[in-house]
């Protein structure tokens, strides 16, 4: 009776969370019809049938500029690039814990996913060459559509491997039975989760290969980019935490109870790591050959500076309606007024949705004859070419124009068309000094430092809620800098191709591509203070030619969301588990920056703590630092001491209820699915180290 008890709970709490959780009801979602009205049998037996079901993923899957957390160009907010107005709960010491439910370990989409397999690929035909097919239509669109389904199933999977790690490596839906759902919730090793993705995205691209959509649908290429995004993402996870508990046969890996004298496929995790950044460097190159000279170009000149200038097609790139005419975005989301829209570019007229860059982001950034910053005199007045910090203009002044173009300013004109638009109830035309004191989530800056990218310039994309600027989920400059990292990593060295793409990226950027120039210049203990990407498994890096391939990565992805997959890979949070990090904005303090803030008599209106006002406090004060620094405002704000990390916030720990549901006893102890590293098995409790 309590094995049968057992059973039926574990099939309640599979409709939230569970490996075959994937119903809207705890109804068998094979016993549902699909919206076509049709039975399964009968659904997958036309092109059309399955192009419906991958539409249907689509807005599921992809992250998209309609989220209302940072906006689209604020996905940084949790690292040394940009922050909101307070620290994430992973850089706290205690306010990131366990749970019972919830989380990421769960088979939603996955169990979706698989459904199709199970009713399409006999239709089909296992072997992928179409021989066996008995679904009508045109067998390259066929082919293409679960092509497509593969590369969803990887990205899904990629979303696991980054969470969790070690991840259950499931392809049909299974028998809701106990046996059967606790033996698929083993944990795969990372490096075989990793590896399966990639054997899903050979498939598609395989069956992509001869048909060309629209780049809004998932394509040949954009499989092959993210090819070499998990296999780069992997092979220096592997690099970097190696001999830890953060990759199979580690020192206190928690998978060896599950996998004692565990072996890689490859024979070693040297071989491993190798294999890996071979994979993602043959698929970089595949895609960078192919669109070195397809980049969109940047003219230097940015109307928001001179409305009279022409259009600059980098600039637009992050803010057009019709992204299909930049052939380096490989895949993009498309809105559409009164369909679909975004508020990418109320944001970009404003504070970005509260997030703002760091003065140490900033500040990284070179000067376009491709020295650091701190070549050129202090960091607060420059020595000329160097214009200094003590105003938003004089730190644009001779930079990298990926800093240039959408670091704003005040007095730049944020909308030039269409001013009087009647759409536009929430953008701002002009850009104004910075609201540093103000928290609102619709007007306020966080840190003085704002970025541009997705504005529109046109009046009409400025209703709240109102926007269709297209998303880019997928450009090719990722390809030539995983190859440059990837190729890098394995040789040591820069080969031809590496050169090339990286002087390809620099002079787009207006910088020098005298390459060799930046890394005799760079010194590493400075870059330290900088950049994260400076420091591995707790050590400043000693190679300054991989350091500035990691800077270079920073500086074109900036505001995009690649930077906490980055820093994590690199590992490169460890010396913050004993040296807390204080994030910086704008130099407000003793700077004419400091007078733009008075009231209507003249009086500051910039209150801080211990300033005798009897205000509150809205900026930090000059006894903290010069600059602002948006975590130390007010006493208790998370972070005010500084970002602090352990090292199992690398990983997210597992939900309890799982553990529980899947142990022979009911006890979390017995699970066969174990804790990652560090994390308790006790519910709301922070990690141990």
């Amino acid at each position: 009776m309590q094995i049968i008890m057992k059973s039926i709970n574990i099939l309640k709490f599979s409709c939230a969370a569970l490996l075959v959780a994937g119903m809207t009801s705890c109804d068998d979602f094979l016993n549902k019809e699909p919206e076509s009205k049709s039975s399964p049998e009968s659904f997958f037996t036309d092109a059309t049938h399955l192009e419906s079901y991958a539409n249907d993923q689509y807005n599921n899957i992809f992250s998209t500029a309609g989220q209302w957390n940072y906006g689209r160009y604020g996905w940084d907010s949790t690292t040394d690039n940009q922050i909101g107005t307070e620290a994430p709960n992973e850089f706290t010491s205690d306010l990131y814990k366990t749970y019972m439910s919830g989380g990421s370990f769960e088979f939603y989409r996955i169990y979706h996913l698989n459904f199709f397999f199970d009713n399409a690929l006999p239709k089909y035909g296992e072997a992928l060459d179409g021989s066996q097919n008995t679904i009508r239509g045109e067998i390259s669109a066929i082919k293409h559509y679960i092509g497509e389904m593969y590369f969803i199933r990887a990205w899904v999977y990629y979303d696991k491997l980054l969470r969790l790690g070690d991840f259950p490596i499931i392809t049909t839906n299974l028998e809701q039975n106990l046996e059967t759902l606790t033996a698929a919730a083993k944990r795969s090793p990372r490096n075989e989760v990793a590896r399966f993705i990639l054997e899903d995205l050979d498939k598609a691209i395989y069956l992509m290969g001869d048909r060309n959509y629209q780049t809004t649908r998932i394509n040949r290429d954009a499989a092959m980019l993210f090819k070499s995004r998990v296999a780069l993402n992997e092979g220096t996870w592997l690099k970097y935490f190696k001999g830890t508990a953060f990759v199979p046969g580690g020192e206190g890996w928690p998978g060896a109870s599950a996998y004692p004298n565990y072996q890689y496929p490859s024979g070693s995790i040297d071989n491993e790591i190798a294999f890996f950044l071979t994979e993602a460097a043959n698929a970089a190159k595949d895609v960078a050959e192919k669109y070195k000279g397809q980049l969109a170009q940047n003219t230097g000149i940015s109307q928001s500076d001179d409305p009279t200038a022409g259009a600059n097609a980098y600039f637009n790139m992050f803010a057009d309606e019709d992204l299909s005419k930049y052939p380096e975005v490989l895949l993009w989301r498309q809105y559409a007024l009164g369909l679909n829209t975004n508020n990418v570019p109320v944001y970009a007229s404003r504070g970005n949705r509260l997030a703002g860059m760091t003065r140490q982001f900033v500040y990284n950034f070179l000067m376009k004859d491709g020295t650091p910053a701190y070549t050129h005199g202090t960091e607060a007045d420059g020595d000329g070419y160097y214009k200094g910090d003590k105003t938003l203009a004089d730190i644009r002044v001779n930079r990298d124009d990926r800093l240039r173009l959408f670091l704003k300013e005040p007095k730049q004109k944020n909308i030039i068309y269409n001013t009087n638009s009647k759409r536009n109830t929430h953008g701002v035309i002009e850009e104004p000094y910075p609201a540093i004191t103000n928290n609102g989530v619709e007007d306020g800056y966080v840190t003085g430092l704002t970025s541009r990218k997705g504005g529109a310039l046109d009046g009409d994309h400025y209703g709240n809620g109102a926007g269709y600027v297209g998303d880019p989920i997928m450009r090719a400059a990722e390809a030539l800098l995983n190859y440059m990292e990837a190729s890098y990593e394995l040789n040591g060295s820069l080969d031809g191709s590496a050169r090339e793409y990286w002087q390809i990226l620099r002079r787009r950027a207006g910088v020098s591509d005298n390459i060799d120039a930046t890394i005799a210049a760079t010194n590493m203990s400075k870059e330290a203070e900088l950049d994260w990407g400076a420091w591995s498994a707790g050590q400043v890096l000693s190679d300054p030619t991989l350091y500035n391939i990691r800077r270079e990565r920073r500086s074109e992805y900036m505001c995009e969301g690649m930077r906490w997959d980055d820093i994590k890979r690199w590992r490169s949070l460890d010396q913050l588990t004993t040296n807390a990090y204080m994030p910086e904005g704008m130099h407000l303090w003793n700077t004419p920056m400091q007078n733009w803030y008075k009231d209507k008599s003249g009086a500051s209106i910039l209150y801080y703590e211990g300033d005798g006002s009897g205000k509150s406090a809205v900026v930090s004060g000059p006894d903290k630092s010069e600059y602002l620094r948006p975590y130390q405002r007010s006493a208790g704000t998370k972070g005010y001491s500084g970002l602090v990390w352990k090292m199992s916030h690398y990983l997210e720990p597992i939900q309890l209820k799982q553990m529980q549901l899947t142990s022979s006893d009911n006890t979390i102890g017995n699970s066969i699915i174990y804790q990652n590293p560090y994390w308790p098995t006790e519910p709301e409790q922070p990690a141990t180290k």
